[in-house]
């Protein structure tokens, strides 16, 4: 065994000394919050309650003898929370150890938060494309083959495909995010490298943003101008000008609006009232 195993052993070890247990985070990684996070979904804070309902019986354990701070614990992870649901036990493994340390006196509860934010972008970026967009392709079209020449067993070559590398990421990243939470969160704290990668992890956040605003924000303006061969829209003009103008000035509208405590309802409301509008005067497409 080489120095660096022993190393990963001993950490591994001094992992679980506290009261979360290996079968703790199994089943955290498996029960109906972890399972649910696209059916507890809500538009203001997205999978907060489902996250929360995933780590309530570990924040049980921790805070067993503190009711204040487990009802604290509760309203920290009620905040706005949004991730690929399979990635969501591995940050309910590192927020887990995090928690330990805030009852014992040993870390400040805003950094759990921090950390938190600092996961959820660059985690979805790689979920999705890893999940939703490889993986569900390739057991799709695996299960359609076999389907489209009778063979019964399509549907379940599909389920199987896709479901058995999800749950093992399910229970696996549960496990490792607790180690890495322990051995780890409290050294890059000390050295100052935490602060360094919740930086690099905003960026890549911010890059995610940047590309979902573009991509996934449909809207423009058909208005024409010009005579003959010359005429253009006003989309075209912005499009020179910046491709995907729109949907930034939007972005830009969005935040402004929710960082002056606007209800995001509402900026759904105003949304849709804008949109059917704009479609029916022809003012935007």
């Amino acid at each position: 065994m080489t120095m660096t195993s022993k190393m990963n052993d001993q950490a591994t070890q001094d992992a679980y000394q506290g009261d979360i247990t290996k079968q703790d985070l199994t089943r955290m990684a498996v029960n109906p919050g972890a399972l649910g996070m696209e059916y507890s979904w809500n538009y203001p804070k997205q999978m907060s309650v489902p996250f929360c309902l995933m780590l309530n019986p570990l924040l049980k354990k921790i805070y067993k003898n503190d009711p204040k701070g487990y009802s604290e614990a509760l309203q920290r992870h009620l905040e706005f929370f949004n991730i690929t649901m399979y990635f969501a036990p591995f940050v309910g493994g590192v927020v887990a150890s995090m928690e330990e340390r805030v009852a014992k006196g040993e870390m400040a509860p805003e950094a759990i938060n921090q950390v938190k934010a600092a996961l959820m972008g660059p985690l979805s970026g790689i979920g999705d494309s890893l999940f939703l967009g490889t993986l569900r392709v390739i057991a799709a079209a695996v299960g359609i083959s076999l389907a489209v020449n009778g063979n019964p067993f399509g549907p379940i070559a599909f389920l199987l495909i896709y479901n058995i590398p999800t749950f093992l990421t399910r229970i696996i990243g549960a496990h490792k995010g607790y180690e890495l939470g322990v051995s780890f969160l409290t050294k890059a704290q000390e050295s100052g490298l935490m602060d360094k990668v919740i930086y690099a992890a905003g960026i890549i956040g911010v890059m995610v943003i940047g590309a979902m605003t573009v991509t996934m924000t449909s809207v423009s303006i058909p208005i024409e101008f010009g005579q003959g061969e010359s005429v253009q829209t006003i989309q075209s003009v912005l499009d020179g000008i910046l491709p995907g103008m729109l949907a930034l000035i939007a972005l830009g509208l969005y935040y402004w609006a929710l960082s002056h405590k606007v209800s995001p309802m509402v900026l759904i409301i105003i949304t849709m009232v804008v949109g059917v509008l704009g479609a029916f005067t022809g003012v935007l497409a």
